[in-house]
């Protein structure tokens, strides 16, 4: 088995970046990862002061996957994630929808153990530990691994989980896959600035799809197909998220427009998955069994 330890670093996505490893399809690849800090935050009284934001969202790779072209899809079967034993939680007037609330910035370094979080001694919450940054080098322009699009990259969406497959659209040969930014928790839509931001270790299967041809991050869990989309506003990014999951129902499935449009107006949910990003994501849901039905597969 494969591991890319955190020496080896991005913080844009480009097919300019050199691969730090090269795996067949098929193969399991070890990941490790900064939090999307880069550790500045974790030592005792560091604050904000002490961060060099060039260094902010690190995303360990890439990986050059062979036999993954232009056209294809990476599959990613994530199936572990490890946790570190200190998390970073923060909110002040910088960011997020509470901003205007914060004279300053507080921080909260929350250690975890046996997968427990301990917010206080008030509050321990069971972690749920997920992937915020994950993408394949885009087609042309490099892309900030802040930023969300159609490669992957700062989706920042909780089902990229334990147990999820992932497909990402290859724009590049061999794919050129990164990743970083772990939340031990987060709550849907990151709204009032992060989740509790901490490194780890990420255990994924990499496998090349040739007969899928999507342009776009999609989900598989056992119960939903998941479309994630990406905008400058919420509007923009809902849009999107529902006319690809149309399109994938369509596609995918064969199911007629009226088919497509009416199940996803009956059981399509559509989450905000962060908006403290100058570009927003969002996904949207549908559930298998009810897919199941209507396609007779």
């Amino acid at each position: 088995m494969i591991k890319i330890t955190r020496k080896d670093v991005i913080y844009q996505m480009s097919a300019e970046n050199p691969p730090a490893a090269k795996v067949d399809s098929g193969e399991t690849v070890v990941f490790e990862t900064y939090d999307c800090y880069q550790g500045q935050l974790l030592p005792e009284g560091n604050t904000f002061k002490n961060v060099d934001r060039r260094f902010g969202n690190p995303a360990t790779g890439p990986v050059f996957v062979n036999g993954a072209m232009p056209g294809d899809m990476l599959k990613i079967t994530v199936e572990k994630l490890e946790l570190g034993p200190v998390g970073i939680l923060d909110i002040g007037p910088n960011s997020g929808a509470l901003k205007e609330y914060f004279d300053e910035v507080s921080i909260n370094r929350i250690h975890v153990k046996d997968g427990v979080l301990k917010y206080d001694e008030r509050l321990q919450i069971k972690a749920e530990p997920m992937i915020g940054v994950i993408g394949n080098a885009p087609a042309e322009e490099s892309v900030s691994t802040m930023t969300p699009k159609d490669h992957g990259g700062n989706m920042d969406c909780t089902k990229i989980c334990e147990g999820a497959k992932l497909y990402l659209p290859v724009f590049v040969e061999g794919a050129l896959l990164a990743l970083g930014d772990f939340h031990a928790i987060m709550g849907e839509g990151e709204v009032g600035n992060c989740g509790v931001e901490i490194e780890g270790e990420a255990t994924l299967k990499l496998d090349v799809v040739h007969d899928m041809k999507f342009t776009f991050p999609l989900i598989e869990n056992e119960e939903q197909w998941i479309t994630v989309a990406y905008g400058e506003t919420l509007d923009e990014a809902a849009a999107k998220a529902s006319k690809q999951m149309f399109q994938f129902l369509k596609e995918q499935f064969g199911l007629n427009n009226v088919d497509a449009g009416m199940l996803i107006d009956m059981l399509g949910n559509l989450i905000v998955c962060q908006i403290v990003n100058p570009m927003k994501t969002v996904r949207m849901e549908i559930p298998k069994w009810a897919i199941a039905k209507l396609s007779g597969n």
